[in-house]
């Protein structure tokens, strides 16, 4: 890979060694076993290197099981994600990407691939790094500063009825996120999985996914989409399971159970840590993408086939016949999350229920 930064621009300080500490950590099977997993968040006041992570590029198949599973490729958020490390190389935090979905009837979607916890290595002298993450999705509805959705409000109020006196997690907030349970691929039982060097194998890349001009380094990261976490509360978990359909519809099938989701992880040159910047940092995106959904360096890129056209979502309602071909996209999503939406209400007694119901169909 080349890179046009020269080596005199590398901060000084790196010593490295814990990559060869262990002869067990080294290629072609890391293994990382003998290190203990904490929290994600646990060291930051260890952390004196990092890596950013300028191009987070994600694929999956939106017709998982298909002849064509129809492949889709997007960058989620720039410049929010990073791997912190010691001078000799010893991981204890990544940060992880962000983006956001517009839902025609519900506004902004998030998601964002959260860390558990974490260990392993990185080696700035051959620029390789060996890594072992659990990450959990969140999806969690974040409305324009200062705006109120009034069907997710007539909704909320609708639920709330019926679970007076409980904790009640509607998805309104990170802190209440549907959550994404995620597995190594054919391993359920496995919630830890690997970061690698390299890209990712097994399926093309193309050529606007790639940054092998500007980034330092590269890896990679391959998980399969376990079920979401029930909280306990049936209307909520049906809610929870209709919020994700609604999700998959837009995305493509992004967290759809048992899809694939991979990720190549492009990274800037290492840079020194400024602890209470990576706690700030931190702390910021793990509370919402941003009040207004922005990121540090913009938004991330819509979801493209490899040869660049845009993604297309599959509409069961133009499959039944009920849209007609060529319709407005957006219209058709629209329609779809109408109909999943009233289908849910309908299941749903309460007053306010024709209200919400009403506003849905004179969207």
């Amino acid at each position: 890979m080349e890179n046009k930064l020269k080596t005199e621009d590398i901060p000084a300080g790196w010593v490295g060694g814990f990559s060869t500490s262990n002869p067990a950590f080294a290629y072609p099977t890391p293994n990382l076993t003998s290190l203990p997993m904490p929290d994600n968040m646990l060291n930051i006041d260890r952390l004196q290197r990092q890596q950013a992570v300028k191009w987070p590029e994600f694929s999956w198949e939106t017709e998982m099981g298909k002849p064509d599973p129809k492949r889709c490729y997007q960058m989620f958020a720039p410049d929010i994600s990073r791997i912190g490390y010691t001078n000799t190389g010893r991981v204890y935090s990544i940060i992880c990407p962000q983006q956001g979905i517009t839902s025609p009837i519900l506004g902004t979607l998030n998601v964002e691939v959260t860390v558990t916890g974490t260990r392993g290595w990185v080696n700035e002298d051959n620029k390789e790094l060996a890594a072992d993450m659990g990450v959990v999705g969140k999806i969690w509805f974040s409305p324009p500063k200062g705006e109120v959705n009034p069907i997710l409000k007539g909704i909320q109020d609708l639920l709330w009825s019926k679970l007076k006196g409980s904790s009640y997690p509607f998805p309104s907030t990170k802190a209440q996120a549907i959550t994404v349970t995620t597995h190594k691929v054919g391993e359920p039982d496995q919630p830890v999985f690997p970061l690698s060097k390299g890209q990712s194998t097994g399926f093309p890349i193309p050529d606007f996914a790639k940054h092998e001009e500007e980034a330092w380094s590269v890896g990679n990261l391959e998980v399969q989409i376990g079920p979401i976490i029930k909280t306990g509360f049936p209307l909520v978990d049906k809610f929870n399971e209709l919020i994700m359909d609604i999700f998959n519809l837009g995305s493509g099938n992004m967290l759809q159970e048992k899809n694939i989701l991979t990720w190549n992880v492009w990274f800037t040159a290492p840079q020194l840590v400024d602890k209470n910047e990576w706690a700030r940092h931190a702390w910021k995106w793990r509370q919402s993408i941003d009040a207004d959904h922005g990121s540090p360096e913009g938004p991330g890129t819509i979801a493209r086939y490899y040869d660049g056209t845009p993604f297309k979502a599959s509409f069961s309602s133009l499959e039944k016949g009920l849209l007609k071909e060529g319709e407005n996209e957006f219209f058709t999503i629209k329609k779809e999350e109408e109909g999943k939406l009233l289908n849910y209400l309908e299941n749903i007694e309460g007053e306010g229920k024709n209200d919400i119901m009403s506003i849905i169909k004179n969207l």
